[in-house]
């Protein structure tokens, strides 16, 4: 991880710019490039390495795979998405639950649409709609970890709400913990009308997953629309509707 001497930046990237991964059970917009698609001039902003704007099918889901080295946030917008993981983790997500997972050393898990095979309720037909962010920790070799916990009444109260955090200045106060020193997550729900300032620091990047917003001195960003900023902060987002913001802080970068 670096910090540089930055030129200020305000990069605006539009919904349809994105990777799109599309098979029978998922329908996946990547930010950065992931997978089979690669850009060696998207691969991050800052520390974060993956924004990916996921909708998966009901009765399916990623079956039980790798990650290693890495702090893995999952925000729920829509439906409910089921964990489970090889330390012994497993759970339902959904709006309003701020969830972290450690990859650390290594860990396996799954994240499926089948939560009734969890709480034995009834099967339902709704796809769960989830945007999964990765930043890399502080240092490699970690023990893997998992930590989980309901904001809801805080985003109801309006304003940026710390999700994740490993920063000093939230120690207490984020609802969750990340291995990161330098990175911190964001959500704001805002009615038309409502208004947030984005915070000041080398990185940012504001993730519209669902509603749409002006940018002061930017314009209109819709559903999907992200914006990375370097070196500068502080500008006002208007919510133009019912929308929903994800804003990562970020004070240095991976180093090239």
């Amino acid at each position: 991880m670096t910090t540089t001497r930055l030129t200020p930046r305000v990069d605006i990237r539009r919904a349809a710019e994105r990777f799109a991964t599309r098979i029978p059970w998922l329908d996946s917009k990547h930010s950065f490039s992931f997978g089979g698609h690669y850009d060696a001039g998207n691969t991050h902003h800052g520390l974060l390495l993956v924004n990916n704007d996921d909708v998966v099918h009901p009765g399916t889901g990623f079956e039980t795979h790798p990650h290693r080295d890495m702090e893995i946030v999952t925000w729920v917008l829509q439906g409910s998405l089921v964990h489970q993981d090889s330390e012994g983790h497993s759970g339902v997500i959904y709006p309003g639950l701020a969830q972290r997972m450690s990859a650390g050393t290594g860990i396996l898990h799954s994240e499926k649409n089948d939560s009734w095979r969890l709480t034995g309720g009834d099967t339902h037909d709704k796809p769960v709609h989830f945007v999964q962010m990765w930043v890399v920790p502080d240092e490699p070799g970690i023990d893997p970890g998992y930590e989980q916990l309901e904001i809801e009444n805080e985003l109801l109260a309006g304003g940026l709400v710390p999700v994740a955090s490993g920063m000093d200045k939230h120690a207490g106060e984020a609802a969750i913990r990340i291995k990161n020193r330098y990175a911190a997550l964001y959500a704001a729900r805002l009615q038309a009308g409502q208004s947030v300032e984005l915070p000041e620091a080398p990185f940012l990047h504001l993730f519209v997953p669902r509603g749409s917003v002006t940018l002061e001195g930017a314009g209109t960003l819709k559903t999907g629309d992200a914006v990375r900023f370097t070196a500068t902060g502080g500008q006002k987002v208007t919510a133009t509707e019912p929308a929903e913001i994800l804003v990562w802080e970020m004070h240095a970068t991976i180093a090239a």
